[in-house]
């Protein structure tokens, strides 16, 4: 309901004194989907780019009353969501933070670094990080590799759930993925309750592949983004080796092959993929 809505408000009463154990499903709603929409072209695609996933500001068009909402959402966010919800003392430090956060999208979020930039502490950023992702602000993915409560604790990447907020083309549509991605992993969790989780692969020779869905432990598909046509990434190459069973996809927004792999690796434009995605 915070997705649909534009505020996590509604969400914290499932945090509130009177428990609906048993009594209820979670069934969790996320912006506008490329299958949602029935999108089949690269210019709906980049449609959906620029617009983001929201219903007013897709529906509405065009991208200058996107950029708008845009902006207001993110005024809402801090001067009420976060007032009213939360315990900050220093809205001004944390209105930097969320222009700060666009810029790293896609990379391991180090809170250290942030801390540096703001001039607080780190515990202070950590929280703010925090209270971000309760309020539907940001998403984070822990890597895959690690066990789950270990994960948590090493550098996640973050996501905005709106992802117009991103200005770097590439790193938009990789945001636009983790979207979809993720709405893909809570329907089938709260529809199907499997225990599935979105992760993403980075080693220590700097391998990467951007997003691992697992099953428990055992990752069931692997994606990589590209923004045009480009060579099969060595990092998809060498992960798919690892578990060769596993699901391997690299897509692109704008490129036109399509063809798979000796190993079993689908190249394929975005919207073959993702309009697979309910």
């Amino acid at each position: 309901m915070a997705q649909f809505t534009g505020s996590g408000r509604l969400d914290f009463y499932r945090f509130g004194g009177d428990s609906l154990q048993g009594r209820y499903h979670l069934l969790r709603l996320h912006p506008l989907s490329v299958a949602e929409l029935r999108l089949r072209s690269a210019a709906e695609l980049n449609d959906l780019l620029t617009l983001v996933g929201f219903p007013e500001p897709f529906l509405g068009g065009p991208d200058v009353e996107a950029r708008r909402w845009s902006r207001d959402y993110r005024t809402r966010l801090i001067r009420e969501d976060v007032a009213s919800l939360e315990r900050v003392n220093d809205l001004g430090h944390l209105e930097l933070l969320m222009l700060r956060l666009p810029g790293l999208v896609g990379s391991p979020l180090s809170i250290n670094a942030v801390r540096e930039d703001l001039q607080v502490a780190h515990k202070t950023v950590a929280n703010w990080l925090d209270i971000l992702e309760r309020l539907y602000a940001i998403f984070r993915l822990s890597p895959f590799g690690a066990p789950r409560i270990r994960a948590v604790k090493k550098e996640q990447k973050h996501y905005h759930w709106d992802w117009t907020l991103v200005s770097n083309p590439g790193v938009r549509f990789e945001n636009l993925v983790a979207s979809h991605l993720l709405k893909w992993v809570h329907f089938r969790q709260d529809s199907e309750g499997l225990d599935l989780d979105l992760r993403f692969f980075r080693d220590h020779d700097r391998r990467e592949v951007d997003f691992v869905v697992v099953n428990g432990r055992t990752p069931v598909l692997m994606v990589q983004c590209k923004l045009d046509d480009a060579a099969v990434d060595s990092g998809l190459r060498y992960l798919k080796a690892k578990f060769p069973k596993c699901e391997a996809w690299q897509i692109h927004a704008n490129g036109t092959k399509d063809y798979q792999t000796a190993e079993g690796i689908r190249v394929a434009p975005a919207m073959t993929l993702l309009k697979t995605w309910v």
